[in-house]
């Protein structure tokens, strides 16, 4: 069963889908973000990237307000997010794909859905139950089974359409293709050009990198939580000095 779907938020290069501006972010007197700037333009995927302990979920975590930032702003189609709390931002229009998954074991594929759903204030209602079970077949078939019985594959299909049930303006996805194998790593891939092509903004960590620039327009690289990059994905692909240096690829 194949879905359809809709046109989602239109482009605008005047006002960013997701931007944010000078952002430092601190757990306890751990400085980890150090003026971290970069905008996410409507209907793209930016891939966030970094060696392990660069900033890459922190940066998220400040997104979705699970970490305040000590300083900068953080703007969602311009209007400022920075100071909310996560539910407000999430009815603002953050979807979040945590890293590791975390869905719930004794809740149904279906019950997952029932109870992400979510339409914003003044927006169409894109995605629906029937829409996330049509975009995974293997779900649709799991639709009564618990979460905690699924592959490891599916668990992330499901915390996928758990974060589209809340209708997203922007997808955040935190590590999407871990402990994942290699035919799932490739149909994730196709799951997220797909919503690329319909102009879902994503804004995508991930520590397999040929994933990432295959689906990315635009790429940041974090090194100890300051911004070293910011430009075309195409560019990082062919600087193999940048990619030593600040992704620890040979």
């Amino acid at each position: 069963m194949t879905a359809t779907l809709s046109s989602a938020v239109p482009v605008t290069d005047s006002v960013p889908a997701l931007a944010l501006s000078g952002v430092d972010a601190l757990y306890g007197e751990s400085h980890v973000l150090h003026g971290v700037s970069f905008a996410l333009r409507a209907g793209r995927v930016l891939a966030l990237l970094g060696r392990n302990g660069a900033g890459k979920t922190t940066c998220l975590n400040s997104i979705v307000g699970f970490l305040a930032p000590r300083a900068g702003e953080i703007r969602l189609a311009g209007e400022l997010v920075s100071r909310l709390a996560p539910e407000a931002i999430a009815r603002k229009g953050v979807g979040f794909v945590p890293q590791g998954r975390r869905v719930f074991p004794s809740l149904t594929v279906r019950e997952h859905l029932v109870v992400a759903r979510r339409s914003r204030a003044g927006a169409a209602e894109r995605w629906t139950i029937e829409r996330v079970l049509a975009l995974f077949p293997s779900l649709e078939r799991r639709q009564r089974q618990q979460a905690g019985s699924l592959s490891g594959g599916e668990q992330q299909m499901l915390a996928i359409g758990r974060a589209l049930m809340g209708n997203p303006r922007v997808l955040l996805m935190d590590e999407p293709s871990e402990g994942l194998a290699p035919v799932i790593v490739a149909e994730l891939g196709r799951t997220i050009a797909r919503l690329k092509d319909e102009g879902q903004s994503i804004l995508l960590v991930e520590q397999n990198v040929n994933l990432a620039l295959d689906l990315a327009d635009d790429a940041v690289i974090l090194n100890t939580g300051r911004v070293v990059f910011d430009g075309a994905a195409t560019a990082v692909r062919g600087d193999h000095a940048l990619i030593s240096q600040h992704l620890g690829i040979s």
